[in-house]
């Protein structure tokens, strides 16, 4: 019998150790991604709900710093630099920290990322952005923490936070005109270096017709005032391909004095192999 229980004590062990209790989350966790514009904004938050408190002025008290949600911190990730109250806010991830008052509530956008509710260490070096937005009482109370993205403008769109019966709406602009712009400049330049590179590195790479693939690597290069290694090479492959033995040998040496001064070892290496191969 004795044999028997711890038999199956080490064959029940494996299922033990990898079984989890699942229970929800208190404050559960929430992602919304939202393009503005040509802008991509993304928040990740978590959403404490009321559960019958008093929040603003309680459970959050006035006039002090909230982390602004539960948990981990809340964060924003803006893919394009951003304009709030005539300030510049560069594009990339911040923490959102608030301030509730009465009538109005502070921002601020904090570099670091990685707290637990409010950082350990405040650090004013840390703040990107702050600033002031007028607070509105709402007529319907709601229940659990809200944040969104909302009245959308092709040029703009506003930061949404609320809870219990206060909403904060904070004006964030992006720079839809500057980013179409510069793409219709250049689509209307036509193809850039790096455009005939890759049609260069498709069709080669695709056995597709290797002449084509010859006029598309000597394009990028004419358009490259530094002839770089990695097209250079390119170019001596297609070559040897098209059984330009010698072209491709000198082809290779340009490539490999170029990725020499790069310091790039792995195009050393394969154009010195690819040499001493033409080469016989």
């Amino acid at each position: 019998m004795k044999k028997l229980l711890i038999a199956l004590a080490l064959f029940m062990a494996p299922f033990a150790s990898e079984a989890q209790v699942r229970t929800p989350q208190a404050s559960p966790k929430a992602y919304i991604k939202q393009t503005v514009g040509l802008t991509d904004v993304e928040v990740t938050y978590s959403r404490p709900g009321a559960r019958g408190r008093a929040v603003f002025g309680n459970l959050v008290p006035f006039g002090k710093l909230w982390r602004t949600g539960a948990n981990e911190n809340t964060i924003i990730n803006f893919g394009d630099d951003v304009v709030i109250d005539g300030k510049t806010l560069k594009k990339g991830k911040y923490a959102i920290y608030t301030i509730p008052k009465i009538e109005s509530w502070e921002v601020i956008f904090y570099l670091s990322t990685d707290n637990w509710g409010l950082p350990e260490n405040w650090n004013d070096a840390y703040v990107a952005l702050r600033t002031t937005v007028k607070e509105d009482a709402l007529p319907k109370p709601v229940e659990t923490f809200t944040i969104g993205i909302n009245g959308l403008d092709p040029n703009f769109g506003f930061l949404e936070i609320a809870w219990e019966n206060s909403h904060v709406a904070l004006k964030f602009e992006v720079p839809t005109a500057k980013t179409a712009t510069a793409s219709i400049e250049k689509v209307l330049a036509g193809p850039s270096s790096g455009d005939y590179f890759d049609a260069a590195q498709y069709t080669f790479q695709s056995n597709g017709n290797i002449a084509d693939a010859r006029t598309y690597v000597d394009k990028s290069l004419d358009m490259s005032a530094e002839k770089p290694y990695y097209i250079l090479r390119l170019k001596s492959l297609i070559q040897a391909k098209q059984g330009d033995k010698k072209g491709a040998i000198e082809t290779a040496k340009a490539s490999l004095a170029a990725a020499e001064t790069a310091k790039n070892q792995d195009y050393v290496k394969m154009n010195k192999d690819s040499i001493t191969e033409w080469s016989r």
